[in-house]
């Protein structure tokens, strides 16, 4: 198959079956205190603030037809966009009626990670057709198909800074780097195990793996080999993200924990900073990612229980354990410009877009 761009135009901006609902018990006036009608002692009763520009304090977003494995805001965060064992990436905005503006296919296998472009005009997936593929969301169109990787890829990471580069895992035991200019990638660093998960520095010098062999494996890209590995989970790694201050590293795994670990250069051979718990895999050990707050205040989890489950990072206090979904939650992110906003993904086939308490 050759690089070129494929039109994905007969589904592009489809949204005959998509619906975006506030859920039952949410009022949805925008910006609104939400009044109670019922008075005691002759005063009105008030209700808790709205703390965000949401339509609703909870939106569900319905319209995948398959599992929905990873959701991810723009870096405006004015769009969202979720990727779905149905093969489809879908386009969402984050205001107003949450309207679906796009629906990108062209995989032949489940889409299971997302990264945006740093400009917000591309978005790059990582599928189980062992394909990395780029997308421009102007037109709609597959701009390229990166092969070379010969199992599913689990996992995607984009670079923060510099030029711009992907790096992928996948179950074929390597880790690959690619230009997204280019349809090869630039090189691969092999390893005995499928990578599950993988981060890659804020300077762009490392890359951060983790495993089917519970360990957290630190890459120096110059020398493509691991200078040292962060040992403390128990079972597969589900997820690895850098914090917003690039000191911290955070990792989810399938032993039910989600830890974190001082990636500084000079730090103690011990890295292991803290251990959050609350956050249960389940029966269905999905790869279930966590992330980070932008300030790094805060650290959310998805859940095999169902929840979504939100911890302040200094203390380790469990903050949130938010219901709604109906099957495992295997994403949430924060919104990146700091409104009390978080998105999940779920198993049950929706997306859930809710406002944080004060």
């Amino acid at each position: 198959m050759s690089g070129d761009k494929r039109d994905a135009q007969d589904s592009f901006g489809s949204t005959s079956q998509l619906v975006k609902r506030p859920k039952p018990d949410a009022n949805p006036n925008s910006n609104a205190v939400v009044a109670s009608s019922s008075k005691q002692n002759g005063a009105l009763v008030q209700a808790i603030p709205r703390t965000s520009g949401l339509e609703a304090p909870i939106m569900e977003l319905t319209g995948h037809s398959g599992e929905i494995f990873a959701c991810r805001f723009d870096p405006t965060a004015q769009h969202i966009a979720s990727g779905s064992m149905d093969r489809s990436i879908m386009l969402w905005n984050t205001y107003g009626k949450c309207e679906n503006y796009g629906v990108l296919t062209g995989h032949k296998g489940a889409i299971l990670d997302l990264q945006w472009s740093r400009d917000s005009r591309v978005i790059f997936s990582a599928s189980a057709d062992m394909i990395v593929a780029s997308w421009d969301l102007e037109t709609g169109q597959r701009i390229r198909r990166h092969i070379g990787h010969e199992e599913i890829i689990n996992c995607l990471d984009i670079s923060k800074r510099g030029q711009e580069l992907l790096v992928s895992g996948s179950d074929d035991g390597t880790i690959g780097i690619w230009d997204p200019r280019q349809k090869d990638a630039l090189d691969y660093f092999e390893t005995e195990f499928p990578i599950t998960a993988v981060a890659l520095s804020e300077a762009g010098n490392e890359i951060y793996s983790g495993s089917i062999d519970n360990d957290i494996k630190v890459w120096d890209i110059r020398k493509r080999g691991v200078v040292y590995s962060m040992i403390g989970h128990t079972d597969t790694i589900t997820s690895l993200q850098v914090s917003p201050d690039s000191q911290t590293l955070l990792s989810n795994s399938h032993d039910s924990t989600v830890r974190t670990w001082d990636i500084r250069p000079f730090a103690p051979a011990d890295r292991h900073i803290k251990t959050y718990d609350g956050a249960p895999v389940g029966l269905e050990k999905n790869l279930i990612r966590a992330s980070w707050d932008p300030k790094g205040d805060k650290i959310a989890a998805g859940s095999g229980d169902n929840t979504v489950v939100v911890w302040d990072v200094k203390s380790g206090k469990l903050l949130y354990k938010l219901p709604g979904h109906k099957g495992t939650v295997n994403d949430v992110r924060f919104s990146p410009n700091e409104e009390p906003i978080i998105v999940s993904a779920s198993s049950d086939r929706n997306l859930m877009l809710g406002e944080l308490g004060r």
